[in-house]
């Protein structure tokens, strides 16, 4: 058997060899060696004052109703909060003093908690109600101050003015309707406070999130759903295409679904293109088109935009519709301008649409795309086009001297004066 070392406490036992075991000193230890870390030479600190804001919105029915119930009688609104104290707005039908012989309706916003020196700005608004705008507005924000923002001195104090509005001129306006008034009310507290240097610095990486999921396709693990696009396999996973589409999400999980279902054969949609929509599914980016299609070509990448867009609207995806659409823009060209242009109109693609048409309409480029099988399919799909189109011509042809602003290259697969069927991505 081996022998253990033994440890024997003592008077001579050093106290450092006491602490030995322990993983942290303890917390009363002295460290009189030790030399005091100097401050530094120079420090700083900001004041920042700034407004904490928040509006109500005051109606106030059967208007009529109130008159008559007396100088220096109000009708107030719910109390609200903000800045840490609670407002309400004041509405007098007959004014707030009898200086006025009841002429005027006045309105104040008053604090309604317990606070000194409250300050604050505030903007009163009697909403034109007819629907032009006509707003009557009393406001502090957006303007110098000379004096700076309103001091409410205790609870009860008041923001307003007793002469808001004639009453005989009030009850002929559009602000009143149906015999209510309607009243916006802002308030903005002041408050300051003192901010030192920072102490630290934690630097924090981008999110990586894209990555995880996208390594669930790459890997393969787990997936619950199979896609059969043109004689290819696509396994994948519910869950995450339902978060990325709603079509998605209804065909797998909404009322129709089919419990069993393990495999759903997808129609009019070549595989790259299925692959392309899956990869930008998990990664929330456009896949590199001469991975995908082992070619590194303008007119393939074009091409596949098209495709691209067109699943992109089918399956609901908004932001890989617009970045298809933001790629065809900067990649317009003579033997690919009009099947974009159709698919432009087919999916209400209306920026790209327009970048499309005043290509077309360019002298030097019409003859040359009216020769492509891409204007034919314009003109049998989207004949209406036609008539935009000569517009769009009439107006080149006063300007025939402009230059062009787009490329009058022709894409790989055709020439300018030549015809070809769009191939197969």
């Amino acid at each position: 058997m081996g022998a253990g070392r033994v440890c024997r406490g003592g008077p001579s036992s050093s106290p450092a060899g006491a602490a030995a075991g322990r993983p942290f000193p303890p917390l009363a230890a002295s460290s009189s060696s030790a030399s005091p870390s100097s401050a530094p030479s120079e420090t700083a600190s900001t004041s920042v004052t700034k407004t904490v804001n928040g509006s109500h919105h005051f109606k106030i029915d059967g208007y009529s109703l109130s008159k008559g119930m007396g100088v220096g009688k109000y009708i107030a609104s719910e109390t609200f909060s903000v800045g840490g104290f609670d407002w309400a707005v004041y509405f007098y039908p007959d004014g707030k003093s009898g200086e006025d012989g009841a002429a005027y309706v006045s309105l104040f916003i008053a604090l309604a908690s317990e606070g000194t020196d409250v300050r604050a700005l505030f903007e009163l608004t009697l909403v034109d109600q007819s629907g032009k705008g006509q707003d009557k507005v009393h406001t502090h924000f957006g303007r110098s101050l000379e004096s700076g923002p309103y001091t409410l001195k205790y609870r009860g104090s008041m923001w307003g003015y007793k002469r808001f509005f004639k009453r005989s001129a009030l009850e002929l306006s559009d602000y009143l309707k149906d015999d209510r008034l309607i009243v916006n009310c802002t308030v903005g507290v002041v408050q300051s406070h003192t901010e030192g240097p920072k102490i630290y610095t934690i630097p924090v990486p981008p999110s990586n999130m894209a990555q995880h999921i996208g390594q669930l396709l790459t890997g393969g693990k787990r997936t619950d759903i199979t896609f059969q696009v043109d004689g290819e396999m696509f396994p994948a996973h519910k869950v995450v295409l339902s978060a990325r589409s709603p079509v998605f999400r209804a065909q797998l999980f909404g009322p129709m679904k089919d419990k069993n279902m393990k495999c759903i054969k997808i129609e009019d949609m070549e595989a790259p293109v299925f692959k392309a929509l899956l990869h930008f599914m998990y990664w929330d980016e456009l896949p590199d088109i001469e991975e995908l299609t082992g070619v590194n070509t303008t007119w393939v990448s074009t091409l596949m935009a098209q495709h691209l867009l067109a699943a992109a609207d089918r399956y609901a995806l908004e932001r890989l519709k617009l970045l298809c659409e933001l790629k065809l823009c900067e990649d317009v060209a003579i033997n690919t301008v009009a099947n974009t242009l159709a698919l432009a109109e087919q999916h209400h693609c209306y920026q790209l649409k327009t970048v499309c048409l005043k290509f077309v309409a360019l002298p030097e480029n019409l003859k040359a795309v009216m020769q492509t099988d891409g204007f034919d399919y314009l003109q049998q799909s989207c004949p209406s086009l036609l008539t935009e189109l000569l517009e769009y011509v009439a107006k080149a042809g006063e300007h025939s001297v402009t230059p062009s602003l787009y490329s009058t290259e022709v894409l790989d697969g055709g020439d300018a004066n030549g015809r070809r069927v769009k191939p197969r991505i």
